[in-house]
């Protein structure tokens, strides 16, 4: 595949997402870019703004399987994963496995912080190893495969906050605003009305091989050693313990408990990759990799409690950590 059609088939399915979507660009783009990296995402925003609209749309457009799961307290791993099933053949009992919602190529993990704990940990192994374990025997997931669990940020009670652990599968987190007041006007003018937007398939059925192409292409996008050393350093400088991370009065060290993982500056250097792809480019820029390194590293920089009683947000520190931060 040569990037010119990568960024063809890219704008053609940010095209069709928008019919529905109104708003979001940023976000529809940066889902699309973690989808071709193979990553998962993790949707922030309160109810009713199209998270799970988003979802349906993207996989329509790419004419892959989606299947939803609502997130309850009562919600038991086997209904995510399967289980095993007392079935009759020609006369004999034998158990067969019956595959849970997780079987499909996009799966919906919506409201993912009502579940517990438990049923949390049972989408873990899915999003590392593309497989579930069940009675100690292992079946492998579809492919593309992809999560993308939705969170409400603002309601609190009855909700398991996720670990760190399961935070750091996500390849992004992003934050998903309000509508502007013109934003606001389309969405009743489109949902009001009588015209239903129709979203078309981008990807023929057998699309499969276009995808793993795309995949595959961006993976091989040119990063220069200083940019790519550029990502390391910011990784780095969000370690509150180390010797970079800043003075003691820094936001780094006043506000962090824990700093980035190693995957937080994989996401940001494939997300980088994706960036320059999607427009037309095959090398990545400084100014790709800072337009992904909020939701690359928002999510794995754990702050401490003089941060939550301050009101500052991990966004906060990390342009703070962008800003004191030379680019050579």
């Amino acid at each position: 595949m040569e990037p010119d059609e990568f960024q063809a088939i890219f704008n053609r399915l940010e095209a069709e997402v928008s019919k529905v979507i109104v708003g979001h660009g940023d976000v529809i783009r940066k889902v699309l870019i973690a989808f071709f990296a193979g990553g998962h995402v993790l949707l922030e925003g309160v109810p009713g703004l199209g998270k799970t609209l988003l979802v349906k749309s993207l996989s329509h457009a790419l004419g892959i399987s989606f299947k939803r799961i609502q997130f309850t307290p009562d919600l038991m791993p086997s209904d995510i994963i399967g289980t095993q099933v007392l079935a009759e053949d020609n006369g004999r009992r034998e158990f067969q496995f019956k595959k849970g919602p997780i079987f499909a190529h996009v799966v919906l993990a919506d409201e993912i912080n009502r579940a517990t704990p438990k049923t949390q940990s049972a989408v873990l192994e899915a999003m590392e190893e593309k497989q579930v374990t069940v009675f100690g025997e292992s079946y492998g997931l579809e492919s593309p495969f992809m999560i993308l669990a939705t969170q409400n940020p603002i309601e609190l009670e009855g909700t398991y906050p996720l670990p760190e652990a399961q935070l750091d599968r996500f390849f992004f987190k992003l934050l998903v605003s309000p509508p502007s007041q013109d934003e606001l006007r389309e969405i009743l003018k489109r949902t009001t009305g009588t015209e239903d937007s129709v979203i078309s398939k981008v990807l023929p059925d057998d699309g499969g091989e276009i995808i793993r192409a795309m995949k595959q292409l961006l993976r091989q996008v040119l990063i220069a050693p200083p940019i790519e050393d550029y990502v390391v350093r910011l990784a780095h400088a969000t370690q509150p313990l180390l010797n970079n991370g800043g003075s003691p009065g820094s936001p780094v060290k006043q506000y962090l408990r824990f700093g980035s993982s190693p995957r937080g500056a994989q996401s940001a250097i494939l997300g980088a990759k994706g960036t320059a792809l999607a427009e037309g480019r095959v090398h990545v820029s400084y100014s790709d990799v800072e337009k992904v390194i909020y939701p690359a590293l928002r999510h794995r920089i754990i702050l401490n409690f003089q941060a939550e009683a301050e009101n500052v947000n991990s966004d906060q520190i990390l342009a703070e950590v962008i800003k004191q931060l030379p680019r050579n």
